[in-house]
């Protein structure tokens, strides 16, 4: 749900070079993926509920935060989601452009959307299972990768760490890093479908956190070493640096591994997020409809809706989608860091089975370094436009969306359902 490999990571260095592309790969895990970590690993087992981060900020601040979280979510997801077909057209386009050229590309997108809702219909388990496995198939091809660079290396030149590249740019290197390592809350949205979540979500959030950032660096190091040129990355080069390093055999191996990571993250992700409608629906935030399972356990009317507005962005640029998903995703992380502080305050014998440490004050601190990379993310968009707005305003039409939404939702259930919901379950 965080990270499929080193794909997605060229534009760091194209952006930024090799020597401070590596420097935010290296930084971005203590000061970005450690404190969401620590965050969701506290809550994730102190309410390992159905629906994750949403169910965290309503019980913190009530329903309507509550909404709003579930509502930035979604709509980070509609850009989010849209990058992982995007990526599969991408490499799949380096071994035949001509199946993808024109509307053919959308046609392979549109598969992907459709082939995992099919395959989120069978059920948490047959997805977690497929991951693994996808992983492990698309991380194999850098390990041959990186052992040629390094032998290529060895005894022999200073590669190009400090080889300038021609068009800087500090902020939209900065951008896709932080994008290649957010989604650490995803995780929790599954929670009553995972095994004693008090122990395991501390465990693999802490864990999983280290293991991502082994997986960016050592194959960027490795390519900077034997002298690849930084100018030369952009979405898919590792293509050409596998092609270049060994000979066309790994080069397919790579853009077939690019291509499982489009598949690899979208499935989970789908998993994840279906899960938010489910949970808004048990508390009549949405229409019962959305609260239905099939037999293996899937909430299968969310996933079908969930597909359906996914498709919609498929159209935008990878570049365009990382800006607008960031700040959206953002601002429901935000909120997520906020009811941790609230929780702590308002329920402060609730059982922890996972604490970030330093009491109150440790949580407080510890969103302080994510909410000024937020507002860096912000920031940075602010040339950005969508659907012909500026990106900000654009965000901020979405949130200004999710009150009236909710609004409107409020006003029917209270006509239809004369006894309140309670905040807390």
């Amino acid at each position: 749900m965080v990270s499929g490999g080193p794909y997605g990571l060229e534009d760091i260095v194209g952006k930024a070079g090799y020597g401070r592309g590596l420097l935010m790969l290296a930084v971005l895990p203590f000061i970005w993926s450690l404190p969401t970590s620590l965050m969701v690993g506290e809550l994730a087992s102190t309410i390992p509920a159905e629906g994750g981060f949403y169910v965290w900020v309503r019980r913190a601040m009530g329903r309507f935060w509550g909404f709003q979280e579930a509502w930035l979510s979604l709509a980070a997801s509609v850009f989010d989601m849209a990058i992982y077909p995007v990526i599969f057209v991408d490499y799949l386009s380096r071994i035949a452009p001509t199946w993808t050229a024109g509307h053919r590309a959308m046609l392979w997108e549109l598969t992907i959307v459709i082939g995992c809702a099919l395959w989120n219909l069978k059920g948490a388990k047959s997805v977690g299972d497929g991951s693994v496995v996808m992983f492990c198939l698309l991380l194999s091809p850098f390990v041959v990768l990186v052992a040629a660079a390094i032998w290529q290396w060895h005894g022999h030149g200073s590669g190009a760490m400090s080889q300038p590249v021609t068009g800087l740019n500090i902020g939209g290197a900065l951008s896709v890093a932080l994008w290649n390592y957010m989604g650490w809350d995803n995780a929790s949205t599954v929670a009553q479908e995972v095994d004693n979540p008090q122990r395991n979500y501390p465990r693999a959030m802490l864990a999983a956190s280290t293991l991502v950032a082994i997986t960016y660096i050592i194959p960027i190091l490795a390519v900077a070493l034997v002298g690849l040129a930084p100018d030369q990355f952009s979405t898919g080069a590792w293509t050409d640096a596998a092609r270049t390093l060994v000979g066309p055999g790994l080069a397919l191996a790579v853009v077939l591994g690019g291509m499982l990571t489009g598949v690899g993250i979208f499935n989970p992700l789908m998993m994840s997020y279906a899960r938010i409608p489910f949970a808004m629906a048990e508390d009549d935030m949405l229409p019962n409809f959305f609260a239905r399972n099939n037999r293996k356990g899937a909430p299968w009317p969310s996933i079908v809706f969930c597909a359906i507005i996914w498709a919609l962005a498929l159209s935008f640029t990878f570049e365009r989608l990382i800006s607008i998903d960031l700040v959206l995703y953002g601002s429901s992380l935000l909120l997520e860091f906020v009811a941790l502080v609230v929780l702590r305050r308002r329920e402060p014998n609730l059982e922890r089975p996972f604490r970030v440490p330093g009491g109150l004050a440790g949580t407080i601190a510890v969103g302080i370094f994510p909410a000024l990379l937020i507002f860096f993310a912000i920031w940075t968009a602010r040339d950005e436009r969508v659907l012909g707005l500026p990106a900000l305003l654009f965000a901020a039409l979405v949130g200004i969306a999710g009150a009236l939404v909710y609004a409107i939702t409020e006003f029917f259930r209270r006509r239809t359902s004369p006894t309140p919901v309670p905040i807390e379950t």
